[in-house]
């Protein structure tokens, strides 16, 4: 499969449109701590596909080297920018029309 990644990733960009399996996800509760009966201990997380993360991934990466090679950047993204202050995955700031 990775041999076949990029030439797939790029078929999808190229196309503009996401496979809908890359659409799913499968949402589970993680116990954050206290009483398991009690729903507000826990917190949702999504299992999405790994092959859509990656392209996510990619496309920020572009976009960020774009910001800067351009200089549009300001000292207010730098954080989300480079990952530094935060916690946050570039999927986290960008996500592609679901």
């Amino acid at each position: 499969m990775i041999p076949y990644l990029p030439r797939l990733l790029d078929i999808t960009i190229n196309n503009g449109t996401i496979p809908r399996d890359w659409k799913k996800a499968i949402v589970v509760p993680i116990h954050k701590g206290g009483d398991r009966s009690v729903v507000k201990n826990y917190r949702p997380i999504s299992l999405t596909s790994v092959v859509c993360r990656q392209m996510e991934h990619v496309i920020a990466g572009y976009i960020r080297q774009v910001w800067e090679d351009r200089d549009w950047s300001t000292w207010l993204q730098t954080g989300i920018l480079l990952r530094e202050s935060n916690n946050y995955s570039p999927s986290g700031h960008i996500r592609l029309s679901r």
